[in-house]
Parts: C-alpha cells; sequence; structure tokens
C-alpha cells in the first residue's frame, strides 16, 4: 500500500511524499509501528498527515527541516525516524483525526449549479447548507473568484482566493452570478473549527508539504472563512439536517450541496437523505447540488455513464413542493478541477 501510494498516487505531484512513502515501505520497522494503528487509520495519507502535524507543531524539527529544504532523502530519513521515535503520537493523532479535503476548488463546480438552482426557483436569497463540510470552506463559494479555460469567469476578481478550471466541451457555463447568501451552515460528523490553532494546523498537515501554491490558498481560505465563520452543526449528516434547515430563513431558498460526500454514507441512509430534502420541501422550495460519483446520488440520471467510471456527474434537484425535478447538469472530474457543463440554461 505504501509503495503503490508513493509511486503512484504521489508520482508527479509530491516528489517529497513519493520519496517517504516508498521509504516506509522498505522499512520493516517502519511497517510495525504503522501496524500498531487501528487497521482504517493505517493508510498513507492519514500516517503521512499525522507526521507532518507533528513536524508543523515543532515536534520534529529534523522533519520539519527536511520538508522545508524538500530534500527527500533527508525527509524519508527523518520519517522514519520520527515514526519510530514516537509511534505512539503519531498513532494517536491518526486514530483522533480524519484526514480533509478542504478545497474551495469545488467551488468551481457549485457556483453555477447554485446559481442555477435560484434561477429555476426564482430566488433572490439562498442559505447555503454543506452536508459533510469539514472546516465549511465550501460554504464561502460566492467569496471566490474564478476563473475557466475558456475564458469565463464567476465569482469576485478581488477575492483574496482566485481558482481556475478547465472546460470539457463546447458548451459554456451560465454566467450570472449567485445570489445573496444570507446564512452558512456545515454539518458533519467532526467539523473542524479554523479559528482553533489544532483544528487548523491539521489541516495544513493534510497537504502534502511541497504543495506550496495549495497551502498558501489554504492559508488565504481560512483567514478569510474565519472572518464570518459558518455555523458548524456536529451530527450525522441526515439526522442533522431538520435542525440546518431551522436555520435558514423561511423566505430564503435552502440550497444543500454534497461534493463526494454520500459515498460515505449506506444506500439506505441516502435514501433518508432524500426524504429529509422532501420533508423540508413541504412548506417550501428546497434545492439540492451534488458532485457525486456515478450513481450515488438518488434521483439523480447517471446519464448512462457506468460506476467508478473516472468522473463524478453533476446534479441539481429541485424540491418545489409536491414537484421534483431532478437533472443531471454537468460531469466533473479531478475533483472539480475538470467540468463539461451539460444543461441548457
Amino acid at each position: 500500500m505504501y509503495r503503490h501510494f508513493g509511486e503512484v498516487d504521489a508520482a508527479g505531484t509530491s516528489p517529497l511524499y513519493e520519496r517517504v512513502a516508498v521509504a516506509l515501505s522498505e522499512s520493516d520497522e517502519a511497517l510495525r509501528a504503522i501496524r500498531t494503528a487501528p487497521a482504517r487509520k493505517r493508510h498513507p495519507t492519514v500516517i503521512l498527515a499525522a507526521l507532518h502535524d507533528l513536524a508543523l507543531a515543532g515536534r520534529a524539527p529534523a522533519l520539519a527541516a527536511a520538508y522545508a529544504s524538500a530534500d527527500g532523502d533527508a525527509a524519508a530519513d527523518a520519517a522514519i525516524d520520527t515514526l519510530l521515535r514516537m509511534t505512539d503520537p503519531v498513532v494517536a493523532i491518526a486514530a483522533r483525526r480524519t484526514t480533509r479535503a478542504d478545497e474551495t476548488g469545488r467551488s468551481a463546480v457549485l457556483y453555477p449549479a447554485i446559481a442555477e438552482a435560484a434561477r429555476r426557483v426564482g430566488a433572490h436569497a439562498v442559505g447555503l447548507i454543506d452536508v459533510g463540510c469539514s472546516a465549511g470552506l465550501n460554504l464561502q463559494v460566492d467569496r471566490v473568484g474564478i476563473t475557466y479555460s475558456n475564458g469565463q469567469s464567476l465569482g469576485d476578481p478581488s477575492s483574496p482566493v482566485q481558482l481556475s478550471a478547465s472546460i470539457v466541451g463546447a458548451r459554456p457555463l451560465p454566467t450570472r452570478a449567485m445570489p445573496e447568501v444570507v446564512a452558512r451552515v456545515g454539518v458533519d460528523l467532526d467539523p473542524i473549527d479554523v479559528t482553533d490553532a489544532e483544528d487548523a494546523r491539521w489541516l495544513r498537515a493534510c497537504l502534502r508539504p511541497d504543495q506550496l501554491e495549495r497551502a498558501a490558498r489554504l492559508e488565504a481560505e481560512m483567514a478569510w472563512a474565519a472572518t464570518a465563520p459558518a455555523l458548524l452543526l456536529r451530527g450525522d449528516g441526515v439526522e442533522v439536517l431538520p435542525d440546518a434547515f431551522a436555520r435558514v430563513p423561511a423566505d430564503v431558498l435552502p440550497v444543500v450541496t454534497t461534493t463526494w460526500a454520500l459515498s460515505r454514507f449506506p444506500l439506505e441512509s441516502r435514501l433518508r437523505f432524500l426524504r429529509r430534502l422532501e420533508e423540508a420541501a413541504a412548506g417550501r422550495a428546497v434545492a439540492w447540488v451534488s458532485a457525486e460519483g456515478v450513481g450515488v446520488a438518488p434521483t439523480v440520471p447517471t446519464l448512462g455513464d457506468r460506476r467508478a467510471s473516472g468522473h463524478s456527474i453533476i446534479g441539481l434537484v429541485v424540491f418545489d413542493r409536491s414537484a421534483v425535478r431532478s437533472e443531471a447538469v454537468g460531469r466533473c472530474w479531478s475533483r472539480g478541477r475538470l467540468l463539461a457543463w451539460l444543461a441548457d440554461s
């Protein structure tokens, strides 16, 4: 698993982690230390993030120095040494934490779909509810600037967070602006508070140490999310939804978003999630924007695509009291870095 992570997953994107993961795979002592972690916490992304967390906290200075100098050989030696000397702290962090992929890069998909949902309902304001929100950075979708490869742009061109995404196919995106966001509610089993030093450090630790551009963007994201923190609700995404809907004013369109979150739910829970949306729509319109693997989001058309085909479907479902309109408005790849818009807007 560690060799595959280094030679395949990290290859070409993180030379440091490529070297460190392969070195760990070749050390019997390191592998024995990793085996002391719970089975589901032995994955390279978790153990490497735990080691990175110790480096960022100043508890593994040799590893921090190797990462800062981008010295792969030194990083490999320091990672093994840190793991063997500090096995218990590494395992404790891995057992307590969940790796996070908080990236407003998903906004390139969410922004046009949320704006389209508001257009279809005629809403002049929306309340965002992000299920599986982690630190809630995607709830700041209206505050980013996005440039697409076809020359289109959305969002705030003066935002400190600027994103780019590639368009696949000839159909342009709808360029209407998202209406005012008057509520931002996140739901997660273990939400991350960007104003908490340890939580913020863990988000940094989940990035690969040689991904400097992403690290700089995360700093900007956290800084500006802290100026207008979202309301984060702790709990099961299905069970907490009614409370989340209650936080959105009655005259505002609630837009629920899920980005690669529903795959963690069994099918029964996904269907209950759908029923929660239908229940909330008994008194007002509700929209659901999803970016999930093919066949993961119930009611969202699969366009005849195969499951586990390497891309995701961008779904838009509008519940308007008794009527439900479900459409696949696009496809996306690489967590929203490439997308193809399909809907007539």
